[in-house]
């Protein structure tokens, strides 16, 4: 069969390249992938060069469904998400079944797993408060946590209670590299570590149980507090909300991406108020790294966030001050 007549009827050798490069690359954009599937149609019809420009995005979707079709059975699938600082989607080649850190692993030892549990016990836990929800850690945040805590005042999760020699403050330092390097974390230009899109995918389910509490069952009498809800979605998107914006009203829960806020008010009919408790969506404390900083903000008798001495976030998620 003729590379044209397997692209016809489906999964190709063409497919089988591209998905080998996703594999390789764990993620991908579609700037990225016309370069890469330009060269892969190339190399199986030389007689027709085929350029960059000529990947249009509705290729591009094609190639996508077409893997998703085939590698489905294998509990594979390849997700997309709006990266919340740059907005442009970013693709992953997602595990559906297995658990991401069960999968690092395989290429991780127990010391180093248990230390990266423990950075997200920071960033989802300790750094991700009603005050401020940071939801990131900074490197001299995160080599503290080289070693195991000696005392069980904080939140364990998983197997971290079973790796207890730690890690040196060299190894945790290159472990933070390597998951940059794997794209399981992000590394902002101010020196924060965040989960980065793809981890934000893999670990969703995870993300959800480890930190929100789960409601009681039903006819289940027993007095309980309020459940906690650390990890929140946006409103519009309904995406994990690690970078944006969080309602005026620090009691509400409602959370936007910077960049979903102008849709939410469009879908409201122009109303630019929260989408849960109807306060007005003004001067809306961040979520992320920012909120490090604006965390010291006071609040009123009210519970909402006083007015910050800079105007902060716009409408559209664009910094007012500069990035010094």
């Amino acid at each position: 069969m003729s590379n044209d007549d397997e692209e016809q009827v489906g999964y190709g050798n063409t497919h089988r390249a591209f998905l080998q490069a996703l594999l390789s690359r764990q993620t991908i954009t579609y700037e990225d992938a016309k370069p890469l599937l330009a060269a892969i149609q190339t190399a199986a019809t030389p007689n027709r060069p085929t350029l960059p420009e000529d990947i249009s995005h509705q290729d591009f979707d094609n190639y996508v469904h077409t893997l998703n079709s085939s590698i489905s059975p294998f509990d594979f699938e390849i997700r997309s998400t709006l990266h919340q600082t740059t907005k442009e989607r970013v693709y992953a080649l997602v595990n559906t079944t297995s658990d991401a850190l069960t999968q690092m692993a395989t290429v991780h030892s127990a010391d180093e797993i248990a230390f990266v549990k423990r950075v997200l016990d920071a960033m989802f836990d300790t750094h991700n408060t009603q005050r401020a929800e940071v939801m990131a850690v900074t490197s001299m945040q995160a080599l503290k946590l080289a070693k195991p805590p000696n005392d069980g005042n904080r939140r364990e999760s998983g197997t971290q209670a079973h790796a207890q020699a730690g890690l040196t403050m060299s190894q945790a330092e290159k472990t933070l590299e390597n998951m940059v390097r794997e794209g399981w974390f992000e590394l902002s230009t101010r020196g924060f570590y965040t989960l980065s899109p793809r981890g934000l995918m893999e670990l969703r389910g995870w993300l959800i149980d480890t930190y929100n509490d789960q409601p009681p069952d039903e006819g289940d009498d027993d007095e309980y507090d309020e459940p906690t809800e650390k990890i929140k979605l946006c409103r519009a998107c309904k995406e994990i909300v690690t970078m944006g914006q969080r309602c005026p009203n620090m009691e509400c829960l409602a959370r936007l991406h910077n960049h979903c806020v102008r849709n939410m008010f469009r879908a409201q009919g122009g109303s630019e108020k929260c989408p849960v408790c109807k306060t007005d969506w003004v001067e809306p404390p961040p979520v992320g790294e920012k909120a490090a900083k604006a965390g010291r903000t006071s609040t009123n008798a009210n519970g909402l966030a006083g007015r910050r001495r800079t105007s902060g976030m716009g409408m559209d998620g664009a910094d007012d001050e500069s990035d010094d």
